[in-house]
This record gives structure tokens, sequence and C-alpha cells, in this order.
């Protein structure tokens, strides 16, 4: 029977959702759920070292969330908008999303705290927008940009800094990879002491990553695109990891998205065909070496999908209805997946992008 939106839903009573991040990052909470059917464990997240072995491979997304927030004033009416900005497409262009009274092809602002106009120039479905400065945005970011914190957060960081994780060097998000906010410098050292290895890979969260899924999207199998790389020095280490016999332990969906999308371009797939591999049949043998890319992938992964490069996966709990749920229980069942959820609702554990981790063996 296909699943429906509704087979995504459940309830989270709304003092379980964080509204802080602990400190420190690895004194978080860990649940850990074995696929096999073995009984929860409940963790703290440093005791992830526990669950790698050496030989293993730990793969994180090393994207650097911008202060993408803007405030502007029409011209020359003066009412308010919120431009959030989502993707670069030229030097003074951008794809964001405008919120306020509907902005239409030819709206003209000014962005306040700079000297700096715009203009909407196309117009995409809901409140996507391609947007015209009048000069690049990027040098002002930090005078008048802001930490675009998600709508269930209602707490002003005091450090933004513990919005992003540790290890982030590449620009280019608007949401966190959340589940690597857990990590801290010396548990990762710990890591590597112990013969894990860590790879990289890039992929910038945009709007695919948490828009309410509309009618007939799961049916598609289709988001918004996200730009995502995976180098060939990290494909070498994750390919060299798994044929010597260790595990890819993925470090959040995004992550995850990146890898799976690689192992599907490995064996040939055409970019529009990515999400109707991801689904078909494996004709290769269990583990075919993945590929370098660098390429927008709106690989959905959904109940149903062939998981060709992720073996244990780390990630944070997440919303009703939403994508990444899905990937979850794409990953480990769903019945599995929402009855440990509603364990953690009973054990009092912290959810969404400053709560506590699941670790999926």
């Amino acid at each position: 029977m296909p699943f429906t939106l509704d087979d995504f839903d459940y309830f989270l009573p709304p003092d379980r959702i964080a509204q802080a991040a602990v400190s420190p990052r690895d004194a978080s909470r860990l649940l850990v759920i074995d696929r096999a059917g073995a009984a929860l464990q409940h963790r703290v997240f440093r005791d992830v070292v526990d669950y790698l072995r050496p030989g293993d491979v730990l793969a994180l997304n090393r994207t650097r969330v911008i202060p993408a927030r803007l405030h502007a004033r029409r011209i020359p009416t003066g009412g308010a908008l919120e431009v959030l900005l989502v993707e670069k497409m030229g030097e003074t262009r951008w794809l964001a999303m405008v919120g306020g009274k509907r902005a239409a092809v030819g709206e003209k602002m000014v962005i306040e705290g700079a000297d700096l106009t715009a203009e909407v120039v196309e117009e995409r479905e809901e409140a996507l927008r391609v947007i015209e400065f009048s000069v690049p945005v990027e040098p002002v970011f930090d005078a008048i940009g802001e930490m675009p914190l998600p709508p269930y957060i209602h707490s002003k960081l005091e450090d933004p800094e513990r919005y992003q994780t540790v290890y982030a060097q590449i620009p280019g998000s608007i949401a966190a990879p959340t589940a690597g906010l857990h990590f801290t410098p010396d548990l990762l050292l710990r890591i590597r002491e112990m013969g894990v290895q860590l790879a990289y890979c890039t992929l910038h969260v945009g709007p695919g990553t948490f828009l309410p899924v509309k009618p007939g999207q799961i049916e598609s199998r289709r988001l918004h695109s996200e730009w995502a790389e995976l180098r060939p020095e990290d494909a070498r280490i994750l390919n060299d990891a798994k044929l010597a016999g260790g595990r890819i332990v993925c470090v959040g969906t995004t992550t995850t998205r990146t890898l799976e999308t690689a192992a599907l371009y490995a064996l040939g797939t055409p970019p529009d065909q990515i999400n109707q591999a991801g689904y078909a049949e494996a004709d290769v043998c269990p583990w075919q070496p993945i590929s370098a890319f660098a390429a927008p992938t709106d690989l959905f992964i959904m109940p149903g999908f062939r998981f060709r490069a992720t073996d244990a996966l780390i990630t944070n709990f997440h919303l009703p209805k939403s994508t990444l749920l899905m990937l979850v229980c794409a990953f480990a069942g769903r019945d599995r997946v929402l009855a440990a959820y509603a364990a953690a609702i009973q054990e009092g554990y912290r959810f969404y992008s400053l709560g506590d981790a699941c670790l999926f063996l």
C-alpha cells in the first residue's frame, strides 16, 4: 500500500522542542536504535565512541550557515519585508524567500542597515523569488544579516556559533546540519585516535530540507534541489574503508543524501533519473565504489529507497510529516522509528534542531 503524509505523523508536546543548545555540545542525550531489533539504549552523545569501530569512517557535512535573514522596506511605501536568501545565482542575484505582502516582479526594496537596494526579477513557487541586489551582499552579511533559526525556536542564540558545527567551512546553508552540532574538537580527536577516519562532503541546506511536503510530492519523489559535493579525496577515503570491511557512519540526513546521490552517480545514473534509480532493484553487488561529484541533488529518500552507501546514521529527532523523518523511516523502518520517538518523548528527550540525537545501527 502506498504511503501517505499521515503515515509520518506523530504528536509532540510543545515542551519537548529544544529552545537552547546544551553545553558542552557532547553532553546531549543519545538514543541508540538497533535496526536488528535489540532494545533501545539511552546514552550521552559522547558515548557514541562505544558504537564505532576501528576502520569505520565518519562522514560529515562541512557546510556553514550564512546570516541569510535580511530585513527590508518597500520602495516607496516603506512596508516591511523579510528576505531569506536561499541560493546564490550570480554576483548580485539570489534566490530568496520573501515574506510579507506578496512581492511581485518589479518590486523594489531597500535593505535595512546597509546602502543596498534590491529588485524582484522573477517569481517562483510560493514565496520564492529571484532578486537582484544593487551590489554584492556578502560583504555586509555580518553587519546586517541574522542567523536563520527555525520558526519553532523562539529565543535568540546568545552565541551564533552554537548553530554551526565545529568543522563548518563552506558558507552556503540557510539551516545547520544539526546532527553535527553534538561533536566537539576533543570528541572528534578521540574518534580519530581510535582508528576511525573522517570524510567530508558538502550539501548546502536550502528550502527543500524543511518546506512542508505538498500534495503529490510523495508520489513524484521530488525535493527542491540543493547543491552537493563529494571531493575525490573524500570518496577515496569512503571507498577504501568499505573495501577493507569498515562501515560508513553518516552524520545527518544531508550527508546521507549526498553519499546516496554519489552512489547512484557511480551507477551512471543521469541527474534527471536519480530518484527513479534510488527505488529500482539493485543490479550490482552490495557494494560498488561511489563517485565524486559536484552538482545539485533533488534526491527524495522515503521508505522503499535502496541504500547503497549508508551503514549507520546519526541524526536528530525530526518534525512530523517532514522529508527528514521519511528518510529516517526509510533507513530503519517506519514502525521502529515511530516507536523509538514515542519512547523518547516518554523519557524526556529534547527534539528538533537544538535537541538530542539518535544513532541508528
